[in-house]
């Protein structure tokens, strides 16, 4: 058991926060507009994995990085930090995005 890979996830997510508040792209532009998309995104998400963990698609493969904890079969806790940091990191690329465009719009 080991808990490197969830470190790793904490890690950067810990980056995404930072790289919000430093360019005010999601949480620091509209924290509970933020709040929701966020929210939404994780939990489709993990519907996602239910449903194709339910269907026999999804499976946890054993590794010695992971911390074993599993929110259900199948579903190890990491990857509810996986989906947030996914869903976070998409949000701040397209607010970023829309930063870089607004800027060169405005040249």
């Amino acid at each position: 058991m080991s808990v490197l890979y969830l470190l790793t996830l904490l890690v950067s997510l810990g980056g995404m926060v930072v790289l919000d508040w430093r360019f005010r792209l999601f949480f620091w532009r509209s924290p509970g507009r933020a709040a929701l998309v966020l929210g939404v995104g994780v939990l489709f998400f993990l519907g996602w994995d239910l449903a194709g963990i339910g269907l026999g698609i999804f499976y946890r493969g054993e590794t010695s990085l992971m911390t074993g904890l599993q929110l259900a079969p199948e579903l190890p806790i990491e990857e509810f930090f996986f989906l947030a940091f996914l869903c976070y990191l998409t949000m701040n690329l397209v607010q970023g995005a829309r930063l870089v465009q607004g800027r060169r719009a405005a040249r």
